[in-house]
């Protein structure tokens, strides 16, 4: 039978969904971008101010309204520009109304202004705007904030990501946005506060309406109007050349620099008779280990050590074990069960990862937790009947509740948490911005662990679980969904750019083990059988497979003129140099390369060559054409390349 003919959209982000049309406005040196309703990359003579300026509705569980907008007029002047529209947000039980007036002026001001109207009693967690600023030249850099009571306070953005709010009590905050120019974010019509956003892997500073100090969820009571509004304004004159924008990537190899990290993926419970059925494909994806998972709260922990054990003897891959303590118990007591379970089918885990049930919740700095067992009492629990295997400790859910529970010193041999792009925003353009937190977290992770060897995931697009609310988001219709464990880029060229650029940092930071999303299951990279596609692999599997191959090699430097637009990772092989190229953008990318001497083979992953890397394992090491000498690559919406020296 024939395979079922995808359109290009699907082979880049996996649903023919539009990610939504964006609009660029000016108002003389100011540039901003609209996109459905918000306000992205408010820039002045083309450097960054805002990452952006937005109206959101959260419900209890912190999940996000898509708004309906209606009435929407755009007018751009030769000075200025104005937004006007209504947007509603509902669900089942719920629903409110608000307009919006966003005006920009060449003087240099931008108004963003909301009237809200609850149409019934409204349960919410956050109504209101978001501020976000950028990270670039803005970490660690002085602010200057005028908090709700009038006192001024110079202060500092955080260097190294703040578990809790570094700032209360907002109403406004100024910066330096290049030498010579400041900008001021008014905000009105309640007091605001920031969190570190970097926590969740965005790539910003969030500071938000109403305070997480007070209780919520809480409600908007119907018919009560409220009113918001942010002012930013910007003054000076930028000191030597304006940024500018576009022309070809440069990306330059160097010399040799630290190592490929360890690379494998992940392998769930709930799906580890798939893995053994696939455990040819599992193998030849040459991964340095599989991270298996055993959650003592769910029934079926000797099935799945028996598949795991398996698995492990069809691949010949070590597997860190993950164990999920259900903490109702004390912890010598649960960790016998399980390990009992363990030891009876034969497996021998290399490594070993412990955690607590309630540690895969989040919890606010300094707010009490439930009872469960601490660090020290499921490390020697784990010893005692492990011994002399590694002991990982930390967290299975995101930096942010390391940061907020980090692990004691001398306890554990390595510690490791995991990253998502899709806590706070699901669009393409936020989840590839996610990339640009990653050497925070790294740099922040290793403030907390110290020298231990560090661990990062499996990670994927796609999130394993949900620390804020009681379950994962439903996403049955296949949508770009925040917090949903399942997503359609994972099945598209864009999970593999994205990986990719996530492998890239990691490597950069010296992380040391890492592993991407899993072989199996909702954040697998080996498609199920009967996938509705006729595919047998999705793209991101040659990069785990590429990669996995490289564990531990000599990474070398490579450096990317715009890395926001094009990621880079190069490393040795018997041959020569190998580099790779992420387009980390949905527009083609012209990229230059210096420094690759030698000639060398392409392998594209891209819209044209989909139908082969998703049709059978080995699609990289595939030689076709004439080895060349390379110093120029097209790289396609969301493309990967491999050059690699023949």
């Amino acid at each position: 039978m024939a395979k079922p003919k995808l359109s290009r959209a699907v082979k880049l982000t996996g649903t023919d969904v539009p990610d939504g049309k964006k609009r660029t406005l000016t108002a003389g040196p100011i540039t901003a971008v609209l996109d459905n309703g918000s306000l992205r990359y408010i820039r002045y003579h083309g450097k960054e101010v805002l990452r952006g300026i937005a109206y959101l509705l959260r419900d209890k569980n912190w999940g996000t309204y898509a708004p309906a907008i209606e009435g929407l007029k755009v007018k751009q002047g030769k000075d200025g520009f104005s937004v006007s529209y209504s947007a509603t947000c509902k669900d089942d039980v719920q629903s409110l109304r608000y307009d919006v007036k966003i005006e920009a002026s060449a003087k240099g001001t931008v108004r963003f202004a909301a009237h809200g109207m609850p149409l019934s009693d409204f349960l919410t967690n956050r109504s209101g705007f978001v501020v976000l600023h950028p990270l670039v030249d803005v970490v660690g850099a002085p602010v200057e904030i005028v908090h709700t009571d009038g006192k001024k306070k110079k202060s500092r953005f955080p260097k190294f990501i703040s578990p809790g709010q570094p700032v209360f009590e907002i109403r406004s905050l100024k910066h330096e946005v290049t030498p010579g120019v400041t900008a001021t974010v008014l905000m009105e019509g309640n007091k605001f506060e920031m969190e570190d956003h970097r926590n969740w892997m965005d790539a910003s500073y969030k500071t938000y309406v109403c305070s997480l100090l007070d209780p919520w969820p809480y409600t908007l009571k119907k018919g009560e109007a409220f009113d918001q509004s942010i002012t930013v304004t910007i003054e000076g004159k930028p000191r030597g050349k304006a940024a500018k924008a576009g022309g070809n990537v440069e990306v330059t190899l160097g010399g040799p620099k630290g190592r490929i990290p360890a690379i494998g993926a992940g392998v769930p419970m709930a799906h580890a008779a798939e893995a053994l059925a696939k455990a040819e494909l599992v193998a030849a994806a040459s991964p340095a280990h599989l991270v298996c998972q055993i959650d003592g709260r769910q029934a079926g922990a000797s099935k799945a050590a028996a598949a795991f054990r398996d698995l492990k003897a069809r691949t010949g891959k070590p597997v860190t074990l993950e164990i999920i303590l259900p903490a109702k118990k004390p912890a010598a007591e649960e960790v016998a069960e399980i390990a009992k379970a363990v030891k009876a089918c034969g497996l021998a885990p290399d490594r070993i990862v412990v955690t607590q049930m309630h540690d895969l919740k989040s919890f606010q700095p300094n707010t009490p937790r439930p009872w469960g067992p601490t660090y020290e009492e499921m490390a020697a629990a784990i010893r005692a009947h492990f011994p002399g295997v590694p002991l990982g400790g930390g967290m299975l859910s995101f930096f942010t509740e390391l940061n907020r529970k980090p692990t004691p010193k001398g306890v554990f041999d390595f510690v490791t948490h995991t990253v998502c792009p899709i806590v706070h925003a699901a669009d393409d353009t936020s989840v590839m911005e996610t990339l640009e937190s990653m050497p925070s977290i790294i740099a922040s992770a290793r403030n907390i662990m110290g020298k231990v060897p560090y661990h990062l995931g499996p990670s994927s697009i796609a999130c394993r679980d949900n620390p804020y609310g009681a379950a994962v988001a439903r996403n049955p219709g296949g949508n770009r969904v925040c917090l949903s464990d399942v997503d359609p880029r994972q099945r598209a060229l864009f999970a593999a750019a994205w990986s990719l650029g996530l492998a890239a940092t990691a490597a950069r930071g010296g992380i040391d083990v890492m592993s991407i999303g899993s072989f199996t299951g909702p954040q697998g990279a080996i498609a199920p059988d009967g996938d509705a596609g006729g595919l047998a692999v999705f793209p991101v599997y040659q990069v785990l497979a590429g990669l996995g191959a490289a564990s531990g090699v000599r990474r070398r430097e490579a450096l990317s003129s715009a890395p926001a637009q094009v990621e880079t990772l190069a490393h040795d092989s018997k041959a020569g140099p190998v580099l790779w190229l992420a387009n980390l953008t949905p527009e083609k990318q012209v990229v230059k390369v210096r420094g690759f001497a030698a000639k060398a083979h392409v392998h594209l992953l891209n819209d044209a060559t989909f139908g082969a890397i998703t049709a059978k394992s080995g699609y990289l090491k595939g030689v076709k054409g004439v080895a060349r000498k390379v110093t120029r690559v097209e790289l396609g919406p969301y493309a990967v390349a491999r050059i690699s020296a023949a």
